[in-house]
């Protein structure tokens, strides 16, 4: 075994700037998780305010197809727009997406009871850390997902779209083990890739790629658990 000159470090241990990038990559990645939590947990707080705010709660009823395409717009504009903007302004504009997000899943506690969502939460959660998990320590390359991944969400969205009209429970049951199973994927896929963003970056440390990582996978847990909420919800 070859012995370095600088002490007892083997040729196959990590060199400094190896050890400086993932460290680099853990902080990017506590920081994007860090954004996450919080999106979700002012998610929660604005879906039980809203609620319970039964002036509020009939406003949000009234207007929740413009509430919705308020929160498609303002998404689309964050993934967009984030490479020019700043960390605060990223920022607030996640926090506030968060909170348009939970005003219109309030709606949820209206159809299913309270125990059968902290079930499908907790099940949500189960199924994103596991895969969070097996994203970040496989070896394997998951760029072979991606097709099947993107096909996949494209039925979704057909899938329901049509059963808008449709109003079929059994499309509706299809539709859901789809979503688990695609939303799933992409929690690992997303994982993976988001490491390799970073390093694409140059092992950038602005606010901004933490954010935008955080929504991406703000998206993947909110959509698993809407999926489980169809799936094992008790209706009232």
């Amino acid at each position: 075994m070859a012995w370095e000159t600088s002490g007892w470090q083997t040729a196959e241990s990590p060199t400094a700037n190896e050890l400086l990038m993932q460290q680099s990559q853990r902080t990017f990645m506590t920081r994007v998780y860090a954004w996450m939590f919080v999106g979700l947990m002012i998610t929660g707080a604005t879906a039980f305010a809203t609620v319970a705010n039964q002036a509020w709660l009939s406003t949000v009823l009234q207007w929740r197809f413009g509430l919705i395409i308020a929160q498609l717009g303002l998404v689309l504009a964050l993934s967009g727009l984030a490479p020019r903007l700043s960390g605060p302004v990223a920022g607030a504009l996640f926090v506030l997406y968060s909170a348009l997000t939970g005003t219109t899943l309030s709606v949820i506690f209206l159809v299913y009871t309270m125990g059968s969502i902290g079930q499908a939460f907790f099940l949500a959660g189960g199924v994103f850390a596991a895969m969070a998990l097996y994203g970040t320590f496989t070896k394997k390359d998951l760029d072979a997902w991606k097709s099947f991944l993107f096909i996949g969400l494209v039925g979704i969205v057909l899938a329901g779209v049509v059963n808008l009209f449709l109003s079929s429970d059994g499309l509706g049951f299809v539709t859901a083990c789809a979503t688990v199973l695609v939303f799933a994927g992409l929690t690992a896929y997303d994982n993976q890739k988001l490491r390799q963003y970073h390093a694409s970056s140059g092992f950038s440390s602005a606010a901004t790629l933490s954010i935008v990582g955080a929504l991406i996978l703000y998206l993947d847990f909110v959509n698993l658990f809407l999926a489980m909420v169809r799936l094992f919800g008790k209706r009232r």
